[in-house]
């Protein structure tokens, strides 16, 4: 039910405590005398206790800031301006642990097209890419081999919001007449992806999965999508997401699992996940805030890279949480995420929170990871869940491989409840819909959907964000000095791990390692800051040690 503020004297002074980052205002409200007993009402909800004395200094500066708040409030500011407040994840002296760029992959040699090509919908990235390269087939080819598979299955799984046909075919063809002259980009040239419906492309609408922006265009193209076609990639779809970055709810229906239709792919990066595991794109563009990389691949079966906060620029992309956003890629394979984050990392110009850092990967030769410090969560291992036993048998498999296990612990602080970070910024961003009703708009309107928590966040006070951004500081620093003995660590994909790692921002690399009950399982390795290069090639030897990656759903619907 929609909060009627006029009717209740508690929320209407939290409206205009200083603590708060904004409110429901109204003429009337802005008219109506604020008193030493409203502020006496209002604090019990935030848990503090001023004597009469103390609340009647406040009421001059209430009555100020109220003002203030509906000034501000008629700026309309877009979504896409950011705080003149960065977060930095790097802890005081933090050293890189890449010291220069270098990037190598494994050679693919006798790479042959397959007389059935269907099988091309599974192959990776390298293999995609010498077919090209020794053209065995052409980028206009492989477009139309992934359009049409990308409208064969997505009136089941519905993982597409647009299918950008007439871009793609112009690229693709331009890919061909410049691999034809000599002139090859690369190995992403003239290869088909996908993308997240946040980041914005000219000539087609972003939705950001929402009814409220269902015809929103925005007149340019995000960064990711400029650097990923400057490699020669070909944007083929524009891949939904739960609404406004949550679950695997759009304003289209429910995004699907094609590994089982009854269930969601998981979100919020759920197009991009189903149609990679579907074999509908060789790569999609994600982003994760609190698991929107991490839980649509392990429901999927896909492998994905959550980088380091201010790794990849946001330019172009919808703001949920402007200190936790990441984008990153969801592939078929851990070379593929090595491949697709070379060609995007690095700063734009554009958005103040990128960070410039070396990126070093070489692919591993073997298996091998003698000498490789792993930690492992000691205490979330022991306990009993759903992926338990793929889990454990990953550990065996690592210290099979020549890693030495430590074990390890997160540090010991309140992450849930450092969440307000998310919540007070998310508000921040929806402020308009939340005072337009147009919150109303979105599909889902239960308790733990977004309309309640942008509405709640508006009682969220200052201080106690500035509070969980200290604790942040906490975490970032004291996990720095755990992490000084080990390379990287394992943890279950779902666990503390989960929200401890976004909210310090430190990068994992998500992959299959096994199934339950007919689903695949997950596990991440979650590295350095800034130390993708090491992560991603740890992450690679485990996977080239095993076959889950390999299995693909029977899409028998």
């Amino acid at each position: 039910m929609k909060l009627h503020l006029r009717r209740n004297s508690i929320i209407t002074i939290l409206c205009i405590l200083s603590f708060t980052l904004g409110g429901f205002i109204t003429q009337k409200l802005e008219e109506e005398k604020i008193t030493v007993a409203l502020i006496k009402q209002a604090q019990k909800i935030i848990g503090l206790d001023f004597s009469d004395a103390e609340a009647d200094t406040m009421l001059q500066d209430l009555e100020r800031r109220r003002k203030s708040y509906a000034a501000l409030r008629k700026l309309s500011i877009s979504n896409s301006v950011a705080p003149a407040l960065n977060f930095n994840p790097l802890p005081a002296g933090y050293r890189f642990p890449d010291q220069a760029n270098y990037f190598k992959v494994s050679a693919q040699q006798n790479i042959k097209l397959p007389a059935d090509r269907e099988k091309l919908a599974f192959f990776t990235i390298t293999q995609l890419a010498g077919l090209i390269q020794s053209k065995q087939i052409s980028s206009v080819e492989l477009t139309r081999f992934f359009i049409e598979r990308v409208k064969k299955y997505d009136p089941v799984l519905l993982y597409a919001v647009s299918i950008t046909e007439e871009r793609a075919m112009k690229q693709a063809r331009k890919a061909d007449t410049e691999i034809a002259t000599g002139k090859y980009r690369g190995l992403l040239h003239g290869i088909p992806f996908g993308v997240k419906d946040l980041l914005a492309t000219k000539d087609y609408k972003t939705t950001w999965g929402s009814v409220a922006y269902k015809d929103q265009k925005i007149d340019m193209d995000a960064t990711v999508v400029t650097r990923l076609e400057n490699a020669g990639a070909v944007l083929i779809a524009k891949m939904t997401l739960g609404e406004l970055a949550m679950g695997d709810v759009w304003f289209g229906g429910k995004t699907k699992n094609p590994w089982d239709v009854k269930r969601g792919s998981s979100g919020s990066s759920a197009g991009s996940a189903s149609a990679v595991a579907a074999g509908c794109l060789p790569f999609a563009i994600g982003s994760e805030t609190l698991g929107s990389i991490v839980s649509p691949s392990t429901e999927c079966g896909t492998t994905g890279l959550r980088p380091s906060f201010g790794r990849i620029s946001k330019h172009g992309a919808m703001a949920l949480s402007w200190s936790m956003d990441k984008l990153g890629p969801i592939t078929r394979s851990v070379e593929d995420c090595a491949i697709v984050f070379n060609a995007i990392q690095g700063v734009d110009g554009k958005d103040l929170s990128a960070i410039a850092a070396p990126f070093n990967y070489t692919n591993p030769v073997g298996t091998s990871l003698k000498g490789t410090r792993i930690g492992y969560i000691r205490s979330e291992f022991k306990l009993k869940y759903s992926n338990s036993l793929n889990d454990s048998l990953t550990l065996i498999k690592l210290k099979q491989l020549g890693a030495e296990l430590i074990p390890f612990e997160l540090p010991a602080l309140p992450y849930n409840d450092m969440l307000i970070v998310l919540s007070a910024e998310s508000g921040a961003a929806f402020q308009e819909l939340s005072l337009s009703n147009r919150d109303d708009l979105l599909v889902r309107q239960e308790k733990n959907a977004w309309p309640s928590g942008f509405r709640s966040a508006h009682f969220i006070p200052a201080v106690e964000y500035i509070q969980a951004n200290r604790a942040r500081a906490l975490l970032i620093e004291q996990l720095n000095q755990k992490m000084k003995d080990i390379d990287l660590f394992v943890a279950p994909a779902f666990g503390m791990n989960l929200r401890a790692s976004n909210l310090s921002g430190h990068p994992c690399v998500v992959l299959p390692n096994g199934f339950r009950n007919g689903l695949p399982g997950s596990i991440t390795f979650t590295g350095q800051l800034f130390g993708e290069g090491k992560l991603l090639k740890v992450a690679q030897a485990y996977q080239k040690a095993t076959v889950f990656h390999q299995d693909h759903p029977p899409l028998s619907f």
